[in-house]
């Protein structure tokens, strides 16, 4: 999960090398692309699961269509409203939406301590993304109201179908799918939906090598690469857990941003990246608790905390990225 967060932390330091490709067309290309190369790879095992996944068609429907509208609304969010606000509403608030659905589809109680990482990374992400809003104050254009507004909208879509999407995969794997077919048919169908829109906004990533190069970069190595470990991380941890943990993207585009494209973050923004990185130590740190006589795991390795507290069901064993 930490790696594939690393993975999409670096799509905006690559968008900046492609500045006259509009919102869509980067959406389009990385997520679709990525996820028809997904399905791609995964065919043969996608075949051999194909009467397990008809049964469950309306989990990899929903998976596919959520798959789709992330990615038009994240990139959309950030181009109206700003990088900072578009970030911290479709990341921040994405752990939030990941819990309710758990709560209210699965039943699931959450913990105090996933309480306590989720607090902490918000907190995070909002300080570096109000660092970074105040860093960029005395620029020009300046976002309007209602683009704000609107931004601010698309982000909430972005984080109720990251959530979604991260459920209905997590749902296809504990259903006793392996992680490679699940995760290639959601996001192969999901990489159809967009195809219509790649063919629409997609002309100026063909205008130029390095534009062109920026869309391979997004579809093969955050979207293909960080969605396979996505799906692998997903047959090991719940949903909420997985969407609290991709938290380490924005401190990781932060620090991009600086390394890279010559950006600086005020002493705020590092507080943030700090906020993030103890979020993700208390979800990762293994616990302490005591384990009576037979328990499974009581002499095996530490098990990561999850979100909730309800008893979990068997977890099938994923299939890991080959070569």
């Amino acid at each position: 999960m930490l790696a594939a967060s690393v993975l999409w932390g670096t799509t905006g330091t690559a968008a900046t090398f492609a500045p006259d490709v509009g919102p869509l067309a980067i959406a389009a290309v990385a997520m679709g692309l990525g996820g028809l190369l997904q399905a791609l790879v995964a065919a043969p095992r996608i075949a051999g699961s194909a009467a397990r996944l008809r049964e469950r068609r309306g989990t990899v429907v929903l998976g596919a269509v959520s798959v789709a509208v992330y990615p038009l609304a994240f990139y959309s969010s950030m181009h109206l409203a700003g990088v900072a606000v578009g970030t911290v509403v479709s990341l921040g608030t994405a752990p939030l939406a990941s819990a309710l659905i758990e709560r209210v589809v699965d039943g699931r109680r959450l913990t105090r301590r996933w309480l306590l990482a989720a607090a902490l990374g918000l907190a995070g992400t909002v300080l570096m993304c109000v660092a970074e809003a105040a860093h960029a104050s005395g620029g020009a254009g300046r976002a309007s109201p209602a683009g704000t507004l609107a931004g601010i909208g698309l982000g909430v879509v972005a984080a109720a179908t990251y959530a979604l999407y991260a459920w209905a995969a997590h749902r296809l794997i504990t259903d006793g799918i392996p992680s490679r077919p699940a995760m290639g048919a959601v996001f192969g169908l999901g990489g159809l939906l967009l195809l219509p829109v790649l063919a629409v906004t997609g002309a100026p990533l063909l205008a130029s090598w390095s534009h062109a190069a920026v869309g391979a970069y997004m579809a093969i190595v955050p979207m293909f690469a960080g969605y396979v470990l996505f799906g692998w991380g997903l047959a090991r941890v719940p949903a909420s857990t997985a969407t609290t943990l991709s938290l380490l993207e924005p401190a990781v585009a932060a620090v991009l941003a600086v390394l890279v494209v010559g950006e600086r973050l005020p002493g705020a923004g590092w507080a943030g990246v700090a906020l993030v990185v103890a979020c993700l130590a208390v979800l990762t740190t293994p616990s302490r608790t005591s384990r009576g006589p037979g328990h499974p795991s009581s002499t095996g390795p530490p098990v990561p905390a999850t979100a909730t507290t309800a008893p979990q069901q068997p977890q099938p064993e994923a299939t890991a990225p080959t070569g």
